[in-house]
């Protein structure tokens, strides 16, 4: 029996908050917030200071404004965002996750496949070993797959599963959303037809959500890399959601403000789903639907615990393809909801960071990996003195986000694998790959390229 009742959600947030212990000493939200943005303004103000000589000898060969925009874009602004990051980091403490086992409710878990037959059984076995006591109500709606998925389906047998078989790829917000129209409970999770959930996933995404603030109608999951020893590019991904992705959706949860309920693994409110009409046909439509949540002042959350493994790209054309279409999904998001900048709330400072990043993208292509070239030549007109100011400061960032991840590992009884040669790849020149994937992105979206599904 399915309970889909919202006073239970609204109950079982009563429950966790009665039952979270008081601090005796608590420093608010606003207060981080104010204290990580001195911090790095503060840095960003040195390395302005630090920058005059070189500003000086560089406007003089391609101007002031030509260099001005090159020195703030590849020294400034990454500077200042890094400081942001490390003191947010140090001062967040996540808030404990205290929902009692019969206080978790029936959750529907809609996983979108194409083409993964190689995955979606260990996918479905995942789900069966979860300890979650509430209800689930599982769909699996395959997309028109042209190789054996619709096969190896037919062959698992669950008393919680429900297969819809498309007779036509028509893409993932299509698939979701067949699945929405059949989803009997309150709360609904989608989950890759690749991914395999970690133990106890399930109750810390659900926890969470239940835990987080009234006005809260998504919590995004902990993506971690599935298939990390196939080979260098997967070694380097690894790192990067290890690292980078989860700092950052933990910092923007901090600030009331996840930007990305991701459809790798994520828990919505279904009736604010169905107010939204579903996942919008878009290149990046996790993306989209998340910023138009924002848009309704809902909150969007991260529960860094929550973890699941899905298999990244395996190849450097497909994780262009990959990035490309992240990047498309940015662009998306900001032509449908521009009006988020103009929002008085805190996670505001991160969708003006976030209409940065093309900026910053273009100038790390088309200036910094040209100016590295020529710095090997003996010409450091780009490659100059506070490039290497920026070092020991990308040093500190990784060091707390390695801290800060590798503690969550501890609780949930996980190992951080030596994997030194992705670390090094993925610090020293991951982003000689990404970056100028990402420009070509934002290009395809602004000339409205075609739209598929493509690689997640």
């Amino acid at each position: 029996m399915f309970d889909d009742s919202p006073s239970r959600q609204q109950s079982a947030r009563g429950a966790a908050s009665a039952a979270a212990p008081r601090r005796r000493w608590y420093l608010s939200i606003r207060w981080k917030f104010a204290l990580s943005l001195c911090a790095g303004l503060v840095w960003a103000a040195f390395s302005l200071w630090v920058a005059q000589v070189w500003l000086q000898e560089f406007s003089g060969r391609v101007g002031a404004f030509v260099a001005h925009l090159v020195v703030f874009g590849i020294a400034i602004i990454p500077g200042f965002m890094n400081a942001f990051l490390v003191t947010s980091l140090l001062l967040d403490r996540r808030p404990q996750i205290r929902v009692p086992a019969d206080r978790l409710p029936a959750v529907a878990i809609l996983v979108a496949a194409y083409n993964e037959e190689a995955n979606i059984v260990s996918t479905l076995e995942s789900i069966a070993k979860q300890d979650y006591p509430g209800a689930l109500q599982v769909i699996v709606i395959n997309d028109g797959s042209t190789d054996g998925t619709a096969a190896a389906l037919a062959g698992v047998h669950y008393p919680w599963l429900e297969v819809i078989n498309l007779a036509k790829n028509a893409g993932k917000s299509h698939a979701l959303n067949e699945g929405l129209q059949r989803v009997r409970c309150a709360l609904t999770i989608t989950l890759d037809g690749d991914s395999y959930l970690y133990k106890q996933a399930l109750r810390n995404l659900v926890g969470r959500y239940l835990s987080d603030p009234p006005d809260t109608r998504a919590v995004a999951g902990a993506v971690l890399i599935r298939n990390s020893r196939k080979n260098l590019v997967t070694e380097a991904q690894e790192w990067d959601y290890f690292h980078g992705i989860a700092a950052v959706k933990r910092l923007q949860s901090l600030y009331q403000g996840t930007l990305v309920a991701q459809g790798a693994f994520s828990v919505y409110d279904t009736q604010t789903l169905r107010e939204l009409g579903g996942w919008p046909h878009t290149v990046g439509e996790d993306i989209v639907l998340t910023w138009q949540m924002l848009a309704k002042n809902h909150r969007v959350g991260f529960a860094e615990n929550a973890c699941v493994f899905t298999n990244a790209p395996e190849t450097w054309r497909q994780f262009i393809r990959q990035r490309q279409r992240w990047s498309r999904g940015l662009i998306e998001a900001f032509k449908a909801h521009w009006q988020l900048l103009f929002k008085l709330r805190m996670s505001t400072l991160f969708i003006w960071w976030n209409l940065l990043f093309p900026y910053l993208d273009l100038v790390f292509t088309l200036a910094f990996i040209p100016g590295l070239i020529l710095a090997l030549f003996g010409i450091y007109w780009i490659a100059g003195p506070l490039t290497f100011l920026l070092l020991p400061l990308a040093a500190i960032v990784n060091g707390i986000m390695f801290r800060v991840q590798r503690r969550m590992f501890d609780e949930q009884g996980l190992k951080v694998r030596r994997n030194l040669r992705g670390f090094f790849f993925y610090t020293l020149c991951y982003s000689f790959v990404l970056q100028p994937a990402c420009v070509i992105g934002y290009f395809k979206e602004l000339l409205n390229r075609s739209k598929t599904w493509g690689t997640k």
